[in-house]
């Protein structure tokens, strides 16, 4: 396998809120995301998710906590079973890398217009 240049993968594409699957390990899922607003409530009822920053600024709003702000080179689990929703300010953009089970439905039990149900290797 040749190595892989996630900033190559980013510049791939441009929709917002659509992971593209770029890598998979132990039935672990890496994906990457432009992400711009704000996204949907929901969980992972099963599964933990791993949000890595590298560009821009992500914040990860709780109902039962305080807001996370990830700056670029940052990273957040996010535990299983815990409602969250992912924004950025209004008009910006961050790149996000994901990793979590190959499983892990998009938006978890929440059906969306934003919902993906599968995921683009690219």
């Amino acid at each position: 396998m040749a190595a892989i240049n996630v900033l190559e993968k980013f510049n791939r594409f441009d929709d917002h809120w659509t992971p593209k699957l770029i890598a998979e390990l132990n039935g672990q899922a890496v994906k990457l995301a432009k992400v711009s607003g704000e996204f949907v409530w929901h969980d992972h009822a099963a599964e933990d998710e791993l949000f890595l920053v590298f560009r821009g600024t992500l914040f990860i709003d709780f109902k039962d906590r305080p807001t996370i702000t990830l700056q670029t080179g940052e990273l957040y689990v996010v535990p299983r079973g815990v409602q969250h929703r992912p924004r950025t300010n209004p008009g910006e953009e961050a790149w996000v890398m994901l990793l979590e089970p190959m499983t892990t439905a998009h938006t978890g039990a929440v059906r969306h217009a934003l919902t993906q149900d599968a995921c683009e290797r690219i």
